[in-house]
């Protein structure tokens, strides 16, 4: 059964009337899908292809190429796939007293957690306005990282993770100046809203007893932080671009709630204030794009994301009787290589493709959590343009992603109290995506 519960809120009328929801699929948690129109190529060229409003997101700088005011709204349906399949040496925790584990743990009961890669539907917005031959303004609406993985209650991993969920609104109002019809540059500001809720299940001391219970964890924490990106595009022919863009690491300090339910006694639950301090990577693309004549064009992207911003997840939880609880991740810094083409096979269509590989930001079997079950990615894209109008396009783009078999031996850096997962995951996703696109 699909689950849609990554929830956006209101970016707009029109994105609100979505109901939208996100699963990550780029490398780690990081959604490239913030438009459409560059699915079918991969989103090679990202930051050299001002087709449409949604290069205020990847280079603002291209928005001095875009005369007018333009407006272009998308989305993109996800469907990632994560089945773990246990090789026998996955263990429950070793906690005196907890029934079902002893020295070394026991073997988990539980089953394999079935499918936890969920539907996930992406939304965009941006508008462009040109002020005079010179200046332009731009605002982008999107969700530029999200993840959510879910698995079947009582499965072997339960300790580590049942649920693991982030959420994130993005707001970005952009300058750019036309310094000459050679060179442009853009500067935004980002507004940036997390929504975070991780829940499994946890080992509860018995208060004056060298015994232990289990109870059930629900972690919520909400935060909003700034960041900003620039971005620089470059012609030096008729028929080739050239774009840098940079965004900025993003330090959010969300704050909520820890709840546990304890079994015993039964139905006893706790609350405690919780916090956490996360900085969401930054990153750095160079793209071009080059008209090869009136049918093809060309299109190559190399992208880096600091993705060692983020060495660890420390849950801080205060009130008597509190824990905290630390997720170690270590992760590595990435790149990702794309290339492209567009081919004009009518006066008003195109056919879009594309080729990517993305490293995944987790390294060894025993750093990978089973919140993020990630591995490097091959996408194996296509799409068409359909200039409907003068004015108006419409883009309409499909991606597979295909991922070797992961393996995971984690205990999420406590065996004791969460036990070990050992096994291998077959993962894969298929994205897709619709943009529309008009001048006025």
């Amino acid at each position: 059964m699909s689950r849609c519960t990554l929830t956006l809120g209101t970016l707009s009328a029109v994105i609100a009337g979505l109901g939208a929801c996100a699963g990550a699929h780029a490398a780690g948690f990081q959604l490239l899908e913030q438009n459409a129109s560059g699915l079918g190529n991969a989103y090679a060229g990202s930051a050299a292809n001002p087709e449409n409003a949604s290069i205020i997101y990847y280079n603002p700088a291209g928005m001095t190429y875009l005369p007018g005011f333009n407006i272009s709204a998308g989305v993109n349906l996800i469907k990632p796939s994560f089945k773990f399949s246990d090789n026998g040496d996955s263990r429950n925790p070793s906690v005196p007293g907890l029934p079902g584990t002893g020295l070394g743990g026991a073997r988990p009961t539980g089953g394999e957690g079935g499918d936890a890669g969920n539907l996930g539907v992406v939304p965009n917005l941006y508008a462009s306005w040109q002020l005079n031959e010179q200046w332009y303004l731009g605002l982008g609406v999107g969700a530029p990282f999200g993840l959510m993985t879910e698995y079947d209650d009582d499965w072997v991993g339960q300790y580590h993770s049942n649920k693991f969920e982030i959420k994130t609104i993005n707001v970005n109002p952009s300058i750019a100046y036309k310094v000459n019809d050679q060179f442009s540059m853009g500067f935004g500001l980002n507004w940036q809203h997390i929504d975070a809720n991780y829940k499994k299940k946890t080992v509860v001391p018995l208060p004056g007893l060298p015994l232990a219970s289990t109870g059930d964890a629900d972690l919520n924490l909400k935060g909003d932080a700034w960041g900003w990106n620039v971005g620089f595009m470059l012609q030096p022919t008729e028929d080739t671009r050239i774009g840098l863009s940079y965004r900025s690491k993003i330090t959010h300090r969300a704050k909520g709630d820890t709840d546990i339910t304890s079994i015993y006694p039964t139905g006893s639950s706790v609350s405690f204030d919780a916090k956490t301090r996360v900085t969401l990577p930054d990153t750095l693309v160079l793209s071009a794009t080059h008209q090869l004549n009136e049918k093809w064009e060309l299109l190559g992207d190399v992208s880096w994301t600091g993705w060692s911003s983020i060495p660890d997840l420390k849950i801080r939880n205060s009130g008597t009787g509190a824990r905290d609880d630390d997720l170690p991740l270590n992760f590595r810094d990435t790149w990702r290589v794309a290339i492209g083409a567009n081919y004009k096979f009518a006066p008003a269509w195109k056919w879009k493709f594309g080729l990517a590989f993305d490293q995944s930001p987790v390294h060894h079997a025993e750093d990978r959590p089973t919140s993020l079950p990630d591995n490097d990615r091959y996408w194996f894209s296509t799409g068409v343009q359909w200039q409907a109008t003068k004015n108006t396009t419409l883009d309409v783009g499909y991606t597979y992603l295909y991922l070797r078999k992961t393996d995971i031996d984690t205990t999420s850096g406590n065996q004791l109290t969460k036990g070990r997962v050992a096994g291998t995951y077959d993962s894969s996703g298929h994205i897709f995506g619709l943009q529309v696109s008009s001048r006025f």
